[in-house]
């Protein structure tokens, strides 16, 4: 090995054990995160969003028309090799490395779906264009109630993470949404690994008239925050989507708006990440992806390794999801309409997860 090799093994491994949130990233790793840090609008890779659960990287989500889709690519695939290279224990950042490239060039990766079975993909990789918010339900091009009826009186957005262009993104669609004649608003933050703290700030603001939107408390036990200012962009109520897969500044959102009384929360209990980060350039073009603090909800509950609790909680089986039967939207639904609601169902108890990382591949 190189001493740089040496080097950064070596500074690597004393920050890898601060706390899972904290990392060193080789200069190689940074050039190519450096997009997901500054939330910029595209990337070279196969294009998904991924966490880390335990030993293993998984995909959050494939994004729409990316090769990783068009592939075969599930939520929830757990990343078992890369170009041969097992991916055991492998950091987000260092999985983000191997699997992004120039375009036109493909890589190699072996996962293994929900339902254990293990598959191998040849992925040839492209530029992967990004747009925060969307209109365009997550699982399938129409939005559908319990009986399969298209629903016309409510309105979809989806946030996939947040960028520099989240809020401009939003305002332009709750403005279409305002003139829709909607009656409420199914607001999508399933697989959304977080982004910009400024960004996911604006956007809490625009959906409250006031209250405290979020704490932030530094290793000293000091606290700041963000309180949300008079007039936003709709009075429509609102029932948020979550997952296993909303992390960071998607739990922020959900827990401003969920302990202020402004929306109701539907899915599963989120990732819980609530770790304040920032990432230190050094000298070597390297950087110090450093824990400085964490965030507390309104009402000071931690979302560092607990999450955000659902007021109505659901699950999907994979039978359902192959289905592309979205049942967590069918609930919100019928909960804005004011429906009488089955049951909730209980998702299976699965072990803490221990770190979000650069979002997209």
């Amino acid at each position: 090995a190189t001493p740089e090799a040496l080097r950064d093994a070596a500074i690597k491994g004393i920050f890898d054990s601060l706390d899972p949130h904290s990392s060193y990233i080789d200069p190689e790793s940074y050039a190519l995160a450096r997009d997901d840090f500054e939330g910029l609008g595209s990337f070279e890779g196969i294009g998904a969003t991924v966490s880390k659960e335990g030993d293993w990287v998984v995909i959050a989500q494939p994004l729409p028309n990316t090769p990783a889709e068009r592939a075969g690519v599930k939520v929830g695939d757990q990343v078992l090799e890369v170009d041969g290279q097992s991916a055991e224990g492998w950091s987000v950042q260092l999985a983000v490395t191997k699997i992004r490239g120039p375009i036109g060039t493909s890589v190699t990766i072996k996962v293994r779906h929900r339902d254990g079975t293990v598959e191998t993909f040849k992925i040839t990789r492209d530029k992967i264009a990004v747009e925060s918010v969307s209109r365009l339900p997550l699982l399938g091009g129409v939005l559908r109630d319990a009986a399969g009826e298209e629903v016309k009186d409510l309105a979809y957005v989806r946030i996939r993470s947040f960028s520099r262009t989240t809020p401009q993104e939003l305002e332009k669609a709750l403005k279409d949404v305002n003139g829709s004649g909607a009656k409420g608003i199914i607001l999508d933050l399933r697989s959304n690994p977080g982004g910009l703290l400024q960004e996911t700030v604006q956007v809490a603001d625009m959906f409250l008239d006031k209250g405290q939107i979020f704490f932030q408390q530094d290793r000293d036990g000091a606290e700041s925050g963000a309180i949300a200012r008079p007039g936003h962009s709709t009075e429509l109520p609102i029932v948020i989507l979550q997952d296993e897969f909303s992390a960071s500044g998607a739990e922020l959102l959900a827990g401003a708006l969920q302990e202020n009384g402004r929306a109701k929360v539907v899915g599963t209990r989120s990732f819980g990440k609530g770790t304040v980060n920032h990432a230190r350039d050094l000298s070597n073009g390297g950087a110090l992806y450093v824990s400085i603090g964490r965030w507390l909800t309104p009402k000071h509950n931690q979302i560092e390794g607990r999450g955000i609790i659902p007021d109505y909680e659901v699950t999907m089986t994979l039978e359902e999801i192959e289905a592309r039967k979205d049942i967590p939207a069918a609930r919100a639904i019928d909960m804005l309409r004011g429906n009488p609601l089955p049951p909730p169902t209980r998702a299976t108890p699965t072990a803490t997860p221990t770190a979000t990382g650069t979002p997209h591949r």
